[in-house]
């Protein structure tokens, strides 16, 4: 099975990195490193995932891929 894209940037006004998962609707999380901010975030996906399983909502499939890797 595919994995779940994510982006990663830095925020100044945050003064941090911030991750986000497009395939799962607020999906999100914030690190002071890029390397806490995937740790956040990949505990995020597994709590967006878990949640979606347990009250029987639809779990999106990856689809998300950035402009960069299609091709025309």
């Amino acid at each position: 099975m595919k994995d779940y894209h994510f982006n990663l940037f830095y925020s100044d006004e945050d003064e941090g990195y911030i991750a986000d998962i497009p395939d799962l609707k607020h999906c999100s999380a914030f690190g002071k490193t890029e390397e806490e901010a995937l740790r956040e975030v990949l505990k995020a996906k597994e709590a967006w995932l878990e949640s979606a399983r347990a009250n029987a909502k639809p779990i999106p499939t990856p689809h998300f891929r950035p402009l960069i890797y299609q091709v025309a």
